[in-house]
């Protein structure tokens, strides 16, 4: 089967399932992207890789990678390899430099460890044939209309907080301060919410 390359292209709230998130994909030299519904945990992780946030101690996700490097193991690529009920699957690529095995993974976790190891991500085309959604404009038009996305098991178990509505009335120099005592606290979910609002408020 053809496999498609993908990056992440966006990350944010999702405006209709309460405490999920929305992880946009998006194919590498095309217009086709993969928009996935995944836990707050899960999405913290990726946001705070993808944003260098470092933690005063190490989340899930870092202490995989730590053992795996100490056992001098890799991922080279995750796949995103089925599609069933809405639910999307997923597995690792892994090798010690002699053997490479598949592990199978919540395709949420499999790129919160993927963004770690720098390693690759792929789908198959007939996943994003079925899935994916050709974008015109803005990447987040569609956005809104997520409660018809394929998610993850257990996406909407994780509560949210509504707290992000009193940011407005914050300074940037406010939001900054708080940014930095959210990871002092180890507060990442508050933390990822101040990061939005500072880039909603840089692009605006």
């Amino acid at each position: 089967m053809k496999k498609v390359k993908l990056d992440i292209v966006g990350l944010s709230y999702s405006q209709t399932q309460s405490g999920a998130y929305a992880l946009v994909l998006g194919e590498v030299n095309g217009r086709r992207r993969l928009p996935i519904i995944i836990g707050a945990f899960e999405a913290q992780a990726i946001a705070i890789e993808i944003e260098k946030m470092t933690p005063s101690r190490p989340l899930t996700h870092d202490l995989f990678k730590s053992m795996a490097e100490t056992f001098h193991i890799s991922i080279r690529e995750i796949i995103i390899y089925n599609l069933v009920d809405g639910v999307f699957y997923a597995k690792l690529i892994c090798s010690d430099g002699k053997n490479t095995q598949e592990i199978d993974a919540r395709t949420s976790d499999a790129i919160a460890l993927a963004v770690r190891f720098k390693a690759l991500i792929y789908t198959y085309e007939f996943i994003l044939a079925s899935a994916g959604i050709v974008i015109e404009g803005n990447d987040f038009l569609f956005l809104e209309n997520m409660d018809s996305i394929a998610k993850e098991p257990d996406a909407d178990a994780i509560p949210t907080s509504n707290s992000q509505q009193g940011f407005k009335d914050l300074t940037v120099e406010e939001l900054q301060q708080k940014l930095q005592e959210a990871i002092a606290d180890e507060a990442y979910e508050k933390a990822a919410r101040l990061r939005d609002e500072l880039n909603k408020r840089g692009k605006s």
